[in-house]
């Protein structure tokens, strides 16, 4: 049997809302999908907080504050 660890970066990586509707932005949708990655498998869930205004990358703490957490 050969194993498989799978990872799931949720937030993709540079993008942005305007390129997909399906990016989660907010810490309540990043949670969400990265629970959804966890419950389809993934052992390792990959993310980038973003800014609630406009969607960007954002690697300031307080953006991880509120995911982190639950996670």
């Amino acid at each position: 049997m050969r194993k498989v660890i799978i990872t799931c970066a949720v937030t993709g990586a540079a993008h942005t809302p305007s390129m997909s509707p399906h990016i989660p932005v907010t810490a309540g949708e990043i949670v969400q999908s990265a629970l959804e990655a966890v419950q389809a498998g993934a052992a390792i869930v990959h993310l980038h907080a973003r800014n609630p205004q406009d969607g960007r990358p954002d690697q300031d703490p307080e953006r991880f504050e509120p995911i982190v957490p639950i996670l």
